[in-house]
């Protein structure tokens, strides 16, 4: 059996870990072949394939990224764009097909797995923890990991100029990052795309945080939205193939808010693709590689248009279908928690 792998969308810390379990029990325990895809998506239609084996897995376990590259091509919204995915999986002899992503590529496998027959096994991948079928994607703590860290730093030098330091996280729909790293770090004030926020009420908080004598710090989901206003563009006029607009700006469109209505001092720390680089952290290595041996256990069995996910401390699968359909966000019972917390 030959099994094609790729991995798509935005990278992560563990996907190197995935490919490298994928490999290891495919080649040692069932003498499987493997073809990666350069580029996700884009590589199995253009047909840039490479040799993937043990020698070329080896020593790839704590290295962030991933060494088959990755984008965001969507190929239903390429000309013949099934009929070429199809030819070259065809052309290599690919008898299955790893997809390690977020909803985006999983989308695609999933729909090349219910219209079109595609032997797809997907595998969870996304900083932001929002898919719904699983418990946790790997890539989420060490991106909370590395906020958080952010976080400690910059209360010393907020407290050592006693002005506001507004810190912006990636979070389009959901905020499990600003949330996690938020408690963990002490911030006082936590904005997320699930709650729209009141300007004011931030206000209040901050100017609260002052007259206990310290710095505050405001975290806040790329995606958050203040009660009165819309989500903050880097570039309205700029989609992704799957229709998504460039977020960045509303943590400085919030810094000068807050400086102009409460007249402290405010400076805005974007973290950005500092969230998706560097080592990953022991528990997305632990998760990463789980979800490659399983996905080769679903592949063995023809347990195709699948995906791995963790519940509990379990690794099952559910339709990559119902992974897909809807995002997994922060629920308000968490939220209320967070805000005893605020001011």
């Amino acid at each position: 059996m030959r099994i094609g792998v790729l991995t798509g969308g935005g990278d992560c810390p563990g996907l190197n870990a995935v490919i490298r379990a994928v490999v290891r029990k495919g080649v040692q325990d069932h003498d499987y072949g493997f073809t990666g895809f350069r580029d996700g998506w884009r590589g199995v239609l253009e047909g840039r394939a490479v040799p993937l084996g043990i020698p070329q897995v080896r020593g790839i376990l704590p290295r962030g990224g991933t060494i088959l590259g990755s984008s965001r091509t969507n190929p239903f919204r390429e000309r013949d764009g099934v009929e070429r995915i199809t030819g070259t999986l065809e052309q290599q002899g690919i008898d299955a097909l790893i997809a390690i992503g977020g909803e985006d590529t999983l989308g695609v496998a999933a729909r090349l797995a219910e219209e079109h027959g595609v032997r797809c096994v997907g595998v969870p991948k996304t900083i932001d923890n929002d898919l719904s079928a699983t418990d946790y994607t790997f890539g989420f703590d060490t991106a909370v990991g590395i906020a958080t860290e952010a976080i400690d730093r910059l209360h010393t030098t907020a407290e050592s100029h006693m002005r506001v330091l507004v810190v912006e996280v990636m979070g389009r729909h959901a905020g499990w990052i600003a949330l996690h790293s938020g408690l963990a770090g002490g911030a006082n004030v936590i904005l997320v795309p699930e709650q729209r926020f009141d300007v004011d009420e931030v206000c209040a908080w901050v100017t609260s945080r002052f007259r206990a004598s310290y710095a505050p710090i405001v975290v806040v989901a790329e995606g958050a939205m203040p009660r009165d206003g819309e989500l903050v563009l880097k570039d309205p006029q700029t989609l992704d193939a799957f229709g998504h607009v460039r977020l960045s700006g509303v943590g400085e469109w919030l810094a000068k808010e807050i400086e102009k209505r409460t007249g402290k001092e405010a400076r805005t720390t974007v973290l950005g693709h500092v969230q998706r680089g560097g080592t990953p952290s022991a528990f997305d290595r632990w998760l990463a590689t789980r979800f490659g041996l399983h996905a080769i256990d679903a592949v063995r069995e023809g347990d195709y248009g699948k995906m791995v996910a963790l519940r509990g401390t379990d690794v099952v699968r559910v339709p990559l279908r119902e992974a897909t359909a809807s995002l997994k966000t922060v629920p308000m019972s968490l939220y209320e928690e967070a805000k005893v917390f605020f001011g």
